[in-house]
C-alpha cells in the first residue's frame, strides 16, 4: 500500500542532505510511519534534535521542530514537556550526539523517567563533523581520530538506557524497516522514558575507512548480526558471540517525571 508521507514532510526542504545509502532516511520515514499510526497530531508534537546528520531529521519534519546545540536534545525536550507535559515529545539524534557530548543529558532523561521517545541513530561514528570515533565506534574499527583502530571499548546505548532508569527500551537496524515503526509506535504510547537504538551505517566517514565494498555489503552486515529477543533466549552464548539483540529489550511502568513534579506542586501549593 502506497503510503502519503509528503503530508508530514515540510514544503521545500527536499533532497535531504544525507549521502546515498545512509539509513537515516529509512528512519524518517519509519518514524513518520509511527507518528501517524499514533495519530499524533502537528501542534501537539515536538521533534527535538541536536547536532549531525542524523540530528539533520526534524528540518524535514512538519511539526514543532527544535534543532538545538550540540549533545542538548534531550535538555531542551525536558524543558518542553515540563512546560507542556501535554505534548509528544521526540528526540532524535546520532551516538556522538547522544552518547558523549549529551551522554549527562541522557543519562538523566533516563533516570527521571520523563515522558519522551529517544531515537538514536547509531552509525558508529561522527559522521558530519569529521568522522571522528564515538563512544559507539567498533573497537579496532577506524575513524578519523584513531586512524589505526580504536582501541576504546564500545558503549552499549540500550544497556546504558536500561542501566540509567529508562522504562522502555527496543532496538532494530536500518535492514529491517518494517519493524523500526512499530518500535517507535509502542515507543510512544509508552508512559516514561522511551528509547529506540537504531543500527545505522554511515557509508561515508565510517564505511569507506573500514573497507566495506558497497552500501550493500553494510546492509548485509546489519541484516547477518541481528538476532530477535525470542529468537536469543534459545542460543547459546557462542551462538550470540558478535550478535546484536532486537525487539524490545526491556519494558516496566513505572512513575513518571512530569506526573510527579505536578503532584510536588500542587502539595507545596496546599491544593
Amino acid at each position: 500500500m502506497a503510503y502519503d508521507y509528503e503530508k508530514s514532510i515540510r514544503p521545500g526542504k527536499l533532497p535531504h542532505i544525507w549521502c546515498p545509502g545512509c539509513g537515516h532516511g529509512i528512519v524518517m520515514k519509519g518514524l513518520i510511519r509511527a507518528m501517524d499510526t499514533c495519530g499524533l497530531e502537528k501542534n501537539n508534537t515536538a521533534i527535538v534534535s541536536g547536532i549531525g546528520c542524523a540530528s539533520r531529521l526534524p528540518g524535514y519534519m512538519d511539526f514543532n521542530t527544535l534543532h538545538t546545540a550540540h549533545g542538548r536534545a534531550a535538555a531542551f525536550a525536558t524543558g518542553i514537556k515540563m512546560v507542556k507535559p501535554e505534548m509528544t515529545v521526540i528526540c532524535c539524534g546520532g551516538d556522538g550526539d547522544g552518547t558523549a557530548i549529551g551522554g549527562n543529558h541522557f543519562i538523566h532523561a533516563c533516570r527521571r523517567n520523563i515522558d519522551m521517545t529517544y531515537v538514536i541513530m547509531n552509525n558508529y561514528i561522527y559522521g558530519m563533523t569529521g568522522g571522528q570515533f564515538s563512544p559507539c565506534t567498533p573497537t579496532g574499527m577506524k575513524a578519523s581520530t584513531t586512524p589505526y583502530g580504536n582501541p576504546d571499548p564500545i558503549f552499549d546505548i540500550s544497556k546504558l538506557a536500561i542501566g540509567a532508569g529508562a522504562t522502555f527500551v527496543a532496538r532494530t537496524t536500518s535492514f529491517h524497516a518494517t519493524q523500526i515503526d512499530k518500535l517507535i509506535a509502542e515507543g510512544i504510547k509508552h508512559k516514561g522514558m522511551s528509547v529506540i537504538e537504531v543500527l545505522d551505517d554511515c557509508p561515508t566517514s565510517y564505511g569507506r575507512r573500514n573497507k566495506f565494498r558497497s552500501v550493500v555489503d553494510m546492509m548485509k552486515r546489519l541484516k547477518e548480526v541481528a538476532v530477535p529477543v525470542a529468537a536469543a533466549a534459545k542460543m547459546t552464548d557462542e551462538q550470540l558471540e558478535g550478535k546484536v539483540l532486537t525487539g524490545v529489550l526491556f519494558k516496566e511502568e513505572r512513575a513518571e517525571y512530569t506526573d510527579q513534579y505536578a503532584k510536588l506542586i500542587a502539595r507545596v501549593q496546599g491544593a
